[in-house]
């Protein structure tokens, strides 16, 4: 039973036991109860900041859109059968093409490597200054600040932003919220028509889709690669970084005493209070309280208060702050980053050193030492070809007019070279055992050609005569297929099974 309910039963009781109370509203309750656990939505005007850390956040976004947009479009020769495009995520072949690296289905633990290199390098730049990549490297970041921007231009800086929000609708708010919409729009189909271009070539498709010839996948992924674009850049922004994100509730495992954090130096700043221009700084702090910090801040969170979840250690605080401090003449960095070692030596009117290096860090080194060893170490013994043999299943062996015993396989032979190959089948290790390949009638060792970067898959006979056949009919008798390269006569050895009448029982 809801306490609710327990309050609507008690509600007769207590009004017979005391006449002159009130009985308990338990509508009243329940409206207070939703207003306490709902916080409503308040829209977040951050207004423009300058200063080193907003120059810096400007050229890596302009970095990494960069990046994103253009690397498509990158070209790499890896000769006339292959695609020339440096990074292609090639589905339909399932292959993924990174400039000389190509990766295949049976070979994803290279991404599987890079993706537990990339997590082990965030830890360790989280230890050592907290979240730094949401806040200069993070997808989302770099598109709200893009959508952000976009936005200024069209209403004005925070205080015309907040104006125009307030204003009746009229044909210039109209005029100004349409254009800022079709902005992110633009924006976000840029977006998702980058993306698509990387899975496929990017002149043909941008072709293929201005003329409406392109698949419905084309059109289908454009679309929704949009529209997430626009709704978490342009109208979600901090609710994705507060509410849909992980990582702030994770990486408060990774920070300690000696990470370097945005921090609020309150043994300076206290007790704040507006400037006075006879007023005297002695017993008061440096902080004025015109929440310049807050204006700037993207989340829309007061630095001020401590550490909190939503901060996600942008810097812009320390910009608005250090160009405060300049206009009344006191130090900088009333707001910079900090460990809270140091912030606790300060107090104390001591220094503590940043200590970068320290059992924590040393210990994510040493993991993306160990990730990256392996993956070097299985790059460097990375094969250009592979071979895998499949024996047929229905029926395990045929028993010819002749009283020969025969299986059937089936043998792929993967070229991973980029130009072709011709490779010789044959069989050892099976007494008396004679190789026919479906397609290759008449030759004693069939010659398989393996065009570029193809998989081949030929259909092998192993039979073996009667009077060698009577000498396996208790037993399961292993042998070797062996694939000879025409080119360089490396042979490679895949173990196969053969199976006769008495190889059948367990």
């Amino acid at each position: 039973m809801t306490i609710l309910e327990q309050l609507e039963r008690m509600r007769p009781e207590a009004a017979e036991a005391a006449p002159g109370v009130a009985a308990i509203d338990v509508e009243a309750v329940n409206r207070k109860a939703d207003r306490s656990l709902y916080a409503k939505w308040q829209k977040i005007h951050p207004k423009r900041a300058k200063g080193t850390f907003r120059t810096l956040k400007w050229a890596l976004m302009a970095i990494c859109l960069g990046i994103y947009y253009a690397l498509p479009w990158l070209n790499y020769d890896r000769g006339p059968d292959l695609p020339s495009q440096a990074v292609l995520l090639d589905l339909p072949n399932r292959r993924f093409f990174f400039f000389g690296l190509e990766v295949w289905p049976q070979e994803f633990y290279y991404i599987t490597g890079l993706l537990v290199i990339a997590a082990l390098s965030l830890f360790l730049i989280t230890a050592v200054a907290g979240r730094v990549w949401c806040g200069y490297f993070c997808p989302q970041t770099v598109w709200t600040d893009l959508m952000i921007a976009v936005e200024r231009f069209w209403q004005g800086d925070r205080n015309a932003r907040i104006r125009l929000d307030r204003e009746p609708w009229g044909a210039v708010k109209i005029l100004r919220k349409v254009m800022t919409h079709l902005s992110w729009l633009a924006i976000a189909v840029s977006t998702g028509g980058a993306l698509i271009f990387y899975f496929a070539d990017p002149p043909t498709l941008l072709r293929e889709l201005i003329a409406g010839e392109a698949s419905v996948f084309a059109y289908t992924f454009l679309a929704l690669f949009t529209f997430t674009t626009y709704l978490l850049g342009g109208i979600a922004r901090e609710q994705v970084c507060i509410y849909m994100c992980p990582w702030p509730r994770i990486q408060g495992a990774m920070v300690d005493h000696e990470s370097l954090l945005v921090s609020y130096r309150d043994f300076r700043g206290e007790p704040r209070g507006p400037v006075r221009k006879s007023g005297s700084w002695e017993s008061r702090g440096d902080c004025i309280d015109c929440k310049a910090c807050v204006a700037v801040c993207p989340m829309g969170i007061d630095i001020r208060d401590g550490a909190k979840l939503e901060c996600i250690q942008c810097a812009l605080c320390i910009d608005a702050c250090n160009e405060i401090m300049d206009k009344i003449g006191r130090p900088k960095n009333l707001i910079a980053y900090e460990t809270i070692a140091g912030q606790e030596a300060a107090a104390k009117g001591e220094r503590a050193p940043v200590r970068i290096v320290r059992a924590r860090t040393l210990l994510y080194l040493g993991l993306i030492a160990i990730a990256g060893t392996i993956m070097l170490w299985a790059l460097m013994g990375r094969t250009v070809l592979e071979v895998n043999v499949l024996a047929d299943r229905n029926p395990l062996f045929v028993k010819l007019s002749d009283g020969s015993i025969r299986n059937g396989f089936s043998v792929k032979i993967l070229n991973k070279l980029h130009e072709p190959r011709s490779f010789r089948l044959g069989v050892e290790g099976l007494t008396g055992a004679r190789l026919a390949v479906s397609g290759f009638e008449g030759q004693d060792v069939p010659e398989i050609e393996v065009r570029t970067d193809t998989l081949r898959e030929v259909h092998a006979f192993v039979a073996v005569r009667p009077e060698d056949a009577a000498q396996l009919a208790s037993q399961t008798t292993p042998f070797h297929f062996v694939v000879t390269d025409g080119a360089s006569g490396a042979t490679t050895l895949r173990t196969a099974t053969f199976r006769s009448p008495g190889g059948t029982k367990p």
